[in-house]
């Protein structure tokens, strides 16, 4: 996409819809801090065009670390998603979201606001879920954008652990998110329910 290569801090990206429910308004808030740590940004989406104008001005502020691509285009997206380090889904409100199932099993770890389906299938870096190796990305709880920056900070705290990055990563790529496992928990409900 044109950005300047390097490797010392992890590239970020958003696959969205430009809508204050998906929170693409609090990361323009974080962007500042995210590039001053080194790392990179790329977005892909588009939506309301305040969002669409405030994101082509942050790139023309910083070309060579982030990169706006207004549109979508699906083969597209799923390389950005797998070729990435983190993706963020700052959610208002989320009833299911597919794009951090993407990033799972992509081994990309996702970003996310405890929102519902959000909440539903990543599992924050909290020390107690990496050393039960069930960690699968880095979850904020507020609407706001200092929230979302404690998270961007704790995962380029990771970055700095190699070791434990990559075991997140094939935490995240083992985890199951397919209907086998949810139709199990629907047909225990059932037969739970017809006292079976």
């Amino acid at each position: 996409l044109g950005l300047a290569q390097q490797t010392e801090q992890p590239l970020f990206a958003v696959v969205s819809r430009m809508t204050r429910q998906k929170g693409l308004d609090l990361i323009l808030e974080a962007l500042p801090d995210l590039i001053s740590a080194g790392s990179q940004f790329i977005l892909l989406g588009s939506g309301d065009h305040d969002l669409e104008d405030a994101y082509r001005h942050v790139q023309s502020q910083y070309p060579d670390q982030i990169r706006v691509i207004i549109g979508y285009e699906e083969p597209i997206s799923h390389q950005i998603i797998a070729g990435v380090d983190v993706l963020m889904v700052p959610s208002r409100f989320e009833p299911c979201g597919l794009t951090q199932l993407y990033a799972l099993h992509y081994g990309t770890l996702p970003l996310v606001r405890h929102t519902g389906g959000l909440a539903d299938t990543v599992t924050d870096c909290s020390l107690e879920a990496l050393k039960h190796k069930t960690a699968t990305g880095f979850v904020f709880y507020e609407s706001d954008s200092a929230d979302l920056k404690a998270a961007i900070d704790r995962a380029l705290a990771l970055w700095g652990s190699p070791t434990q990055w990559q075991q997140v990563q094939k935490n995240a790529m083992a985890k199951d998110v397919s209907w086998h496992k949810s139709v199990g928990a629907y047909l225990a409900i059932y037969r739970n329910l017809l006292g079976q």
